[in-house]
């Protein structure tokens, strides 16, 4: 079985496909399909943190700090309903959308090829 290596986001358009992947795996993030075994809430979550790392100049620091603690929010409210039961996961889900306001804030736009 080869180790599950998540993708960590280079850019904000990266970071953008991440964030609107997590709607889909939320709130475990574990593989449905049996190919990653290893994906879940903690590699999920790390890979969007080092995303934010990776892009923290490009962010600016009040835009970084800003995704910082909506990740660490987000992550506390599906840790809070794993059975997605609760409601704490729709939570979780609007803060996505939160995120995804705030990335669009840095003027990036997505372009079709």
């Amino acid at each position: 079985m080869r180790r599950y290596k998540p993708h960590i986001p280079q850019d904000i358009g990266q970071l953008m496909d991440k964030v609107g992947s997590m709607m889909l795996g939320a709130p475990t993030f574990k593989d449905r399909t049996g190919y990653f075994p290893q994906k879940n809430i903690d590699t999920e979550f790390f890979a969007l943190n080092e995303g934010l790392l990776a892009v923290r100049k490009t962010l600016g620091e009040e835009r970084y700090t800003t995704l910082k603690a909506l990740s660490d929010k987000m992550r506390a409210l599906f840790e809070a309903d794993p059975e997605d039961k609760t409601g704490d996961t729709q939570a979780g889900r609007e803060i996505i959308h939160e995120m995804e306001d705030v990335l669009r804030s840095t003027g990036w736009r997505y372009h079709s090829q």
